[in-house]
């Protein structure tokens, strides 16, 4: 080759290749995300030793989060010597009506008739007990009867009365325990209130 091409010795052209803008870019674009993590982890160590930002903390807390709804006020249910008991047995077995009345007369109940069912429900009453009212009841009566006999099934009937009937069936064998009964007539009148999920 002649010109300025010509080698001559041990001296040859240099020939580089055109730079690449590809690289330049990727270099680029990996300082920034460098950089981009070096100052967010700085932020996360300040936010580690300083405590973060306790207002917005609180903030957020209390707007992600309600609060707990006040408790209802206790109901007032009636005592049980207002309540007056008919105890009747559905059963075959003798003198078990007597013997549950005498039962709920220690427990401070006023007892009234004892005897056997009436047709309607002898031998008819496959659980532990009915509870029978008047619709004026299921508020207050015959729900605290019902802490006295877990299982028994409430029901009303047209009576004007404020009396209410204790059937017993079948699978009655006794009441509940004293300390049951208080359990479960104190979570009647004093309701949990609902926790928040948060």
């Amino acid at each position: 080759m002649g010109g300025k091409y010509r080698i001559t010795g041990d001296k040859y052209p240099r020939m580089r290749r055109p730079p690449r803008r590809g690289r330049l870019i990727l270099a680029a674009t990996a300082s920034v995300v460098a950089l981009g993590l070096a100052g967010w982890g700085t932020m996360q160590l300040i936010d580690a030793f300083t405590g973060g930002d306790k207002t917005a903390s609180a903030a957020d807390h209390k707007t992600d989060c309600p609060s707990a709804k006040p408790s209802a006020p206790a109901k007032a249910l009636p005592k049980p010597a207002k309540i007056t008991v008919n105890v009747y047995n559905a059963t075959p077995r003798s003198g078990l009506a007597k013997q549950a009345a005498d039962e709920l007369k220690k427990r401070g109940f006023t007892i009234g008739k004892v005897g056997n069912a009436p047709a309607a429900y002898d031998k008819k009453v496959p659980g532990p007990g009915v509870l029978l009212g008047a619709p004026s009841a299921t508020d207050g009566s015959l729900p605290v009867l019902g802490t006295q006999l877990a299982g028994a099934t409430p029901k009303t009937d047209a009576r004007r009365t404020t009396d209410i009937d204790l059937i017993l069936g079948t699978k009655f064998k006794t009441f509940s325990t004293p300390r049951s009964a208080a359990e479960a007539l104190a979570a009647l009148t004093n309701p949990t209130p609902a926790r928040p999920s948060c």
